[in-house]
């Protein structure tokens, strides 16, 4: 069977070395450098011919994370790697992924393409925002849902008043998802946008008196839907609410926002690094859940038990 090697980009070190310190491998060196006129180059320091290849980067801003693994990938394939996989926890320009208004770019199904053109062999990644997504990709794409990290840390929170809430329409499914698991009702935040990031106006639809309520994303950027519907929520008589989200993308004044929130607690993974520290951030890994879904994959075993959580659903 072919040696497994696993390698990260600049951006996921800490994720990769925890992910290859799971599996019980060291992290493979690779050296990435940069040109004066800001042109990236990849080089392999290890052999990489007839070995199963992993590489592990999340391609959140800027734009040269997803570059420097495209490179990683064509590296590893023109080193005659017998198997390569992207692991991608985070999965960039996920939100682009239709035509919402006239001459906009369908930005998911190009960075689909740019992987296709790479050609590794099968892509991993977890929470995409829409799971559609996958149906862009010529090749195989596992799919991993964060509930799987989620369920066992809400279940120790008491269970007697929890609900869950979808921060807007289109989170619908995911949190619905969770409120059956837990045999709980969900509410809906209505929200209206005035334009990207900046949200006009929200309603509760569904009763949270007397509830604590955990609301359901997959990602978090600004945070301003977020911290307006846990005001909304504590004004409509929630006796708590938190939240968990998967991919912690916290730009501009998002830290803040969240720190002067009516929010208890925000849970969200090691998918992208926290650029600072925030006492209401409360970080959960990944990196047992792709060092098991290596494994299997290696071994040409089923992955279907890390969808365990989901498939009680």
């Amino acid at each position: 069977m072919a040696t497994v090697k696993i390698f990260s980009g600049s951006v996921t070190q800490k994720l990769a070395t925890e992910i290859a310190h799971t599996y019980g491998k060291t992290l493979g060196e690779v050296t990435i450098e940069r040109f004066s006129d800001g042109e990236l180059s990849t080089h392999f320091n290890e052999s990489v011919r007839g070995c199963d290849v992993f590489l592990v980067q999340s391609t959140f801003a800027p734009t040269d994370n997803l570059m420097e693994l495209l490179l990683m990938i064509d590296a590893a394939k023109r080193a005659s790697a017998k198997y390569v996989t992207a692991v991608v926890p985070y999965f960039g320009y996920a939100r682009q992924d239709r035509k919402d208004k006239p001459r906009v770019a369908i930005g998911a199904k190009l960075v689909a393409n740019l992987f296709s053109a790479a050609a590794p062999n099968r892509l991993m990644t977890c929470d995409l925002h829409a799971g559609q997504i996958q149906g862009f990709f010529d090749f195989p794409v596992d799919h991993f849902s964060g509930s799987i990290i989620f369920v066992p840390y809400l279940k120790q929170i008491s269970q007697e008043n929890l609900i869950f809430a979808s921060p807007d329409v289109g989170g619908v499914k995911r949190t619905r998802n969770f409120a059956q698991y837990f045999h709980t009702d969900m509410v809906i935040c209505d929200k209206h946008r005035k334009r990207a990031n900046e949200v006009a106006e929200m309603q509760v639809i569904g009763d949270v008196e007397g509830k604590d309520v955990v609301i359901v994303d997959d990602l978090v950027d600004t945070a301003g839907t977020l911290c307006k519907a846990a005001a909304v929520l504590k004004e409509n008589g929630a006796q708590s609410v938190r939240a968990i989200a998967t991919h912690a993308v916290l730009s501009g004044s998002a830290y803040e926002n969240i720190e002067n929130s009516m929010l208890e607690e925000l849970v969200v993974t090691d998918t992208i690094p926290l650029k600072q520290h925030c006492s209401k951030i409360r970080v959960l890994t990944v990196a047992e859940m792709f060092a098991s879904a290596i494994k299997k994959i290696h071994k040409y075993e089923s992955i279907s038990p890390l969808f365990i959580s989901q498939s009680r659903f």
